[in-house]
């Protein structure tokens, strides 16, 4: 198993932390005046979901996350669990709604997403950086606004809520920067 030196920190590197593997969400390097550098890091639990915040002090070693990430494809919701198929093999995988988080909101059947698997089980999924959504509620739209000052909320297809300029109307397809929910550009 391989561990993880404070300096080889970086965002979402796979750690186990307290039996269960943790991705880092981010690092913040402390070089104080007197005393040792340390890292404040924070975690996301990949099992359980919750967000923790630890201190390493600098050059301590973690044990590596033996996870796997695979290429998966989006294949439907049966409303308990989300269906992936690893295109390669066709095995099928089921994740349970809770250990979806916020990906729901960006899966659209047939995508391709990563899927993090640890002793064979999926744990996360990620979905890519940016989708093609569906406005299926919104203001309706401006013509002329095309630089737009603030923009309006819009629903899309999957549920999730995206800010988008003002000139957006129902049924146009959207870009969405899944990293950030926000607007990327029309298709």
């Amino acid at each position: 198993m391989a561990n993880y030196s404070t300096s080889q920190f970086k965002n979402g590197l796979k750690l186990i932390l307290g039996g269960n593997p943790c991705s880092i969400v981010s690092n913040e390097i402390r070089k104080p005046g007197k005393g040792q550098a340390s890292n404040k890091v924070k975690l996301k639990d990949l099992i359980t979901g919750k967000t923790l915040e630890k201190t390493f002090k600098s050059g301590e070693s973690v044990e590596g996350a033996d996870v796997m990430e695979l290429d998966m494809q989006y294949l439907y919701n049966d409303g308990n669990e989300w269906n992936f198929m690893d295109p390669d093999s066709f095995e099928q995988y089921s994740i349970n709604d809770s250990s979806m988080d916020d990906a729901k909101g960006y899966l659209v059947e047939q995508d391709m997403c990563v899927v993090t698997l640890w002793n064979g089980n999926p744990i996360s999924v990620t979905p890519p950086n940016h989708v093609m959504l569906e406005v299926v509620d919104t203001d309706p739209g401006l013509k002329g606004d095309t630089a737009g000052t603030g923009g309006k909320p819009a629903t899309m297809n999957t549920g999730v809520v995206v800010q988008v300029p003002l000139f957006i109307s129902i049924g146009e397809m959207v870009k969405v920067d899944t990293r950030t929910n926000e607007y990327a550009g029309r298709t």
